[in-house]
């Protein structure tokens, strides 16, 4: 296929199939979202085999996640992320080594060998925010007490796994710079938490004098743009994902642009974000199911991984009453594109069997199928009037 008709056509075949899936899911009362990624896997080389992961789709993919993270971040306030920073910390670390053990233990269980069963640990220790995001904009709940835990957290999050993957790499290459780890997280939290400090004041000030100088016909969604990349570059660099910088130049905005902003950025978002929901099926591998051992080896996976996070989180967040510790427990189930970045990593480095590969695979997958049902079932009881309280407080 030449690459002058491999990027029209992986993008019509995914974002159609992606589109009608959400269609035929939000008229059955099922959220959208389940539907795209469902789209995935029956489009994916493993069921209808109509189109393979490709440098296209990946690229697609990435920006849709980041123009998602972005636009969550404009509804969201700094200082209402701060105001839940002690509890959002302690769900970040019981999220974390909680399913990290159950990972490691169930995977020792099995008779693999120690590396493997740690990689495997570590696959299921971060939260694909980006799910539980989508579910929770579409639903008007992203200023919910639980919505902003959940948020802060798995920022938390991502650092934290990010410490753990380096330690896990670094002990199946027979080394482990400690030293070097601790400064990277050092380094990553302290890029967090100077954003989350002094972005939204930075902005107040210096936006409105950038846009008053400008005579572009969008000058506001240029300035926006070109905050949402640096800040993802700058992400990376220091050490976490360049979707965390996204939701963080999306947070610097909040209180600053205008509607105008607001509708162009949904109108990309709701462009891209279909090639990074379909983009987690596609990677759905039947390998998982091969055997009865791999079977019944992915069926307890995938149990430990969702209870494990809504355990740990659920404690973590106890001091917010039965109700929203559950929401804060779910909203932190999906592992989505994070749990097969570390699978690959593992494979990559030889550490992980074919076998196991696919069942990590299927358990992010699963787990990314499984949170937009189970977060509309832990939010029933978010009311009309709790929804109007929000909107007053906003």
């Amino acid at each position: 296929m030449s690459a002058a008709v491999q990027i029209p056509l992986s993008m019509l075949v995914v974002f159609a199939s992606a589109k009608l899936l959400s269609e035929i899911f939000e008229r059955f009362g099922q959220p959208g979202i389940a539907g795209e990624i469902l789209a995935g896997i029956l489009i994916g080389p493993h069921v209808l085999g109509w189109m393979e992961p490709n440098q296209v789709l990946r690229i697609l993919s990435d920006l849709g996640v980041m123009f998602l993270l972005f636009r969550v971040g404009l509804e969201v306030r700094a200082r209402d992320l701060v105001q839940v920073g002690g509890t959002a910390l302690m769900v970040a670390v019981a999220g974390v080594i909680l399913p990290f053990l159950c990972g490691w233990g169930i995977s020792s269980l099995w008779g693999e060998p120690k590396i493997e069963s740690i990689f495997t640990g570590a696959a299921m220790v971060a939260t694909s925010v980006g799910i539980t995001a989508e579910v929770l904009a579409g639903r008007g709940l992203l200023h919910t007490s639980a919505a902003r835990v959940i948020l802060a957290a798995a920022v938390v999050d991502d650092v934290l796994g990010l410490i753990v993957l380096a330690v896990v790499s670094g002990l199946a290459q027979g080394a482990v710079n400690y030293v070097e780890i601790g400064l990277t997280g050092a380094i990553a939290l302290g890029f967090v938490a100077l954003l989350a400090k002094f972005g939204t004041h930075t902005a107040k000030r210096v936006i409105p004098r950038v846009r008053s100088q400008l005579s572009l016909a969008e000058g506001e969604f240029a300035i926006a743009m070109t905050l949402l990349f640096a800040l993802s570059v700058l992400a990376v660099y220091a050490g976490v994902a360049a979707i965390i910088g996204a939701f963080l130049a999306g947070m610097a905005l909040s209180e600053t642009v205008e509607a105008r902003l607001h509708d162009m950025v949904d109108g990309v978002s709701e462009l891209l974000v279909p090639f990074f929901l379909a983009g987690i099926g596609l990677h759905f591998d039947v390998a998982a199911f091969s055997t009865v051992s791999n079977l019944l080896l992915a069926a307890a996976i995938l149990l430990a991984a969702i209870a494990s996070k809504l355990v740990a989180c659920g404690l973590g967040a106890a001091g917010m009453g039965r109700i929203d510790a559950i929401r804060v427990g779910v909203g932190m189930v999906p592992r989505g594109e994070v749990g097969m970045v570390v699978a690959q990593i593992g494979l990559n480095m030889g550490v992980l069997a074919a076998n196991v590969h696919a069942v990590i695979v299927f358990m992010s997958v699963a787990t990314t199928l499984a949170a937009p049902p189970l977060l509309k079932l832990a939010f029933r009881r978010a009311t009309r009037i709790e929804k109007e309280i929000v909107a007053d407080l906003g």
